[in-house]
């Protein structure tokens, strides 16, 4: 046995190494994955590099010292007529023009079919959430007890829904919103789920929700959950940029009208600043000179209306903050007809300001966003719940587009981007182009130094190709999206996988032609000899990620099984795509 195991090791080390080598080289470039999306998923490169190269030790050192202390002997079975499978090769080694043509024709139209009947694409998974918001947008000037009264009103209304377990309402200015929110929500109500598994799909009780909270007076409801993965805001902005911003507001309002339009957009924001009045007064300089007033002394006393005069200020016995000391009048003449009957004091006597002071009203300036130098207005919409995301985007696309070709906007030096999700979600794909693009790189110098021909090199790729059939595949079997994230990085991580099988024969195959066995002959003693550890293996990773793929998960602390728990949603369409292929 300890022989057996030398021989095994030195015959099967160039094989295992290359083997694990050229997964770790399939997941390598993921570690150098920037923005936001690469900090959420840079731990699964560097574990899976961590756990293979572990395996490759335990392979190649412990299995041997174990096998040799514990192995018994084996005697081979004598050897059975051959069965279906080297019939099979036998037919297809005599017609291999065939078999090439039928590899390529599934190549090229197993995508072509889910293109047609397929789930389209997403960025992230659609996870069940555990929680939602639902923002209580109203605008004009209102008190907190105004807003906390309209908010109420929504609030009465999700307070035992079926399927939300706690409510948590929170209502000022932003309504505790934060950046992700709407500029002029009053107030956000946080509501959580009860237990996925005691409750109807979180898609249907948000439809629900949207339709009970239509017709409340004086407010608008914005329903929605946070997205799965990094946070990219709602699921269409339009970025609207220009260097002369005259009309670009025009222009954000006409087109949140339209995108409103298209099927299956909700929750439609133009991205322009809440209307609002600011009063402007104008001191006519003359006027007041003749009185003996000067502008600083007008503003001081409308500071009486306002924020207030500082006179002085005082700090407290063991206080290191000073206090200030404000004059202001009464709460009831801060107004805007105080504004009128305010009396600064000249060398004559007060003088009422209104003898030289007009008040003018003008429209709240709010806030002006650059990117990149130039004025930019964010016009932003979501998607409803259970919809394909993909279409409704190449629907919003296509709208802009046309919209900008017939007004000739482009020449007028206006310019659009699809911001957020869509952003993302094209950095994340040109990103794992390439990282596929590195690992193959990677793997062919892995496989090169083992094999040292590039024959047998083209031979063990050519599998990565053809493992995309079994990924388009996986995807209908399962009715399962393609994922940019998820999916992508199951086939850079099949390019890793499906190789191993590959390297197996080919270095068998090497060593026989090596002992002077004929092509033919050695290549059906290849299938005969490797056919069990091959199947064997696919089959060991097939069973790994098979369970995953059907949503069954084992908590192994509490003893339970479930079935479609949201922890199993993130992986589905990595896994139908890796067992498949």
């Amino acid at each position: 046995r300890r022989t057996a195991f030398v021989e095994a090791s030195r015959k099967m080390a160039g094989p295992v190494t290359a083997s694990t080598l050229t997964r770790i080289a399939a997941f390598s470039p993921l570690l150098f994955w920037p923005g936001v999306v690469g900090e959420f998923m840079k731990y699964m490169p560097i574990t899976l590099i961590a756990t293979l190269s572990a395996s490759m030790l335990y392979a190649l050192v412990f299995v041997p010292v174990l096998g040799a202390l514990i192995a018994r002997p084996f005697k081979e079975p004598p050897r059975k007529k051959d069965g279906a499978y080297m019939a099979l090769v036998g037919r297809a080694i005599r017609h291999p023009w065939i078999v090439l043509m039928l590899a390529v024709g599934s190549l090229i139209a197993v995508p072509v079919i889910y293109g047609k009947v397929g789930k389209g694409v997403e960025f992230f998974p659609n996870v069940e959430p555990e929680y939602g918001l639902l923002y209580v947008k109203a605008r004009g000037n209102l008190s907190i007890h105004e807003k906390d009264q309209l908010v109420q009103l929504a609030e009465a209304r999700i307070l035992g829904w079926p399927g939300v377990k706690t409510v948590y309402t929170r209502v000022g200015a932003g309504g505790g919103a934060g950046n992700e929110g709407p500029a002029d929500a009053i107030g956000v109500i946080q509501y959580e789920f009860v237990d996925w598994r005691e409750r109807k799909n979180a898609n249907e009780i948000l439809n629900d929700l949207r339709a009970a909270m239509v017709g409340i007076p004086g407010v608008d409801i914005e329903v929605s959950v946070p997205a799965a993965g990094p946070p990219t805001g709602k699921a269409i902005q339009l970025r609207l940029s220009a260097d002369d911003p005259a009309g670009l507001n025009d222009l954000a309002a006409d087109l949140a009208g339209k995108i409103a339009a298209v099927p299956e957009v909700i929750d439609v924001s133009n991205g322009l600043p809440l209307p609002g009045i600011d009063w402007q007064l104008r001191v006519n300089r003359a006027e007041a000179a003749r009185y003996g007033a000067s502008p600083g002394a007008v503003g001081a006393v409308v500071q009486m209306v306002t924020s207030g005069l500082k006179l002085s200020d005082y700090r407290p016995a063991g206080s290191d903050d000073a206090v200030d000391i404000v004059l202001r009048l009464p709460p009831d003449q801060r107004n805007i007809a105080a504004l009128d009957q305010l009396r600064i004091e000249t060398p004559d006597g007060p003088v009422p300001i209104s003898n030289f002071v007009t008040r003018e009203p003008a429209a709240t300036i709010g806030t002006l966003t650059r990117i990149d130098g130039a004025r930019s207005i964010t016009v932003q919409a979501g998607i409803a719940a259970g919809v394909q995301e993909q279409p409704v985007r190449d629907a919003v696309t296509t709208l802009v587009e046309a919209e900008f070709a017939a007004r000739g906007l482009t020449a007028q030096g206006v310019r659009w981007t699809m911001a957020g999700e869509d952003e993302e979600q094209a950095e994340a794909g040109a990103f794992l182009a390439k990282a596929f693009v590195a690992a193959l790189f990677l793997i062919f110098a892995v496989l090169l130094a083992q094999f040292n021909k590039f024959i047998s090199v083209g031979l063990v790729l050519s599998a990565v190709v053809m493992s995309t059939i079994g990924v388009f595949l996986g995807l209908m079997i399962m009715g399962q999206p393609f994922g940019v994230v998820m999916t992508g990085i199951g086939v850079i991580a099949l390019a890793g996988v499906v190789v191993n099988n590959n390297i197996v024969l080919i270095a068998t195959y090497d060593d026989l032609r090596h002992h002077g066995m004929g092509k033919v002959d050695a290549i059906l003693e290849t299938c005969r000899e490797r056919a069990r550890p091959v199947v064997l293996t696919a089959l060991t990773a097939i069973f790994g990620v098979l369970p995953i793929a059907f949503g069954l998960n084992l908590e192994l602390l509490n003893h339970e099984t479930t079935y479609g728990a949201p922890s199993t949603q993130w992986w589905i369409s990595l896994s139908s795509s890796s067992s498949s292929s």
